[in-house]
């Protein structure tokens, strides 16, 4: 049986496509843990990361597919996130 350090590594083959997954990943985590904290509405939260709510309801669900990276960064960002990034050869 093989074992995996992630689910991302089972998922996915392709080296660049699952480092990506894997931050995107990691970034709807922390953004929705922000959010569970902020208690705000849907509909408020679309304000706050000037967005819409269908694209709220999006992430809450945890929809990794329809969010690229840099949206995430935003999204950290406008919540009061500070977002760093670590590069390891």
């Amino acid at each position: 049986m093989t074992t995996y350090k992630s689910v991302w590594d089972a998922l996915e083959d392709d080296p660049i496509k699952r480092e990506n997954l894997k931050l995107r990943s990691h970034l709807m985590i922390e953004i929705n843990a922000k959010i569970d904290k902020t208690r705000q509405t849907q509909k408020a939260l679309a304000q706050t990361l000037e967005t819409t709510q269908p694209r709220v309801s999006a992430l809450r669900q945890g929809k990794i597919n329809d969010f690229r990276l840099d949206m995430l960064v935003d999204y950290a960002v406008r919540l009061g996130l500070h977002v760093s990034l670590e590069v390891a050869a």
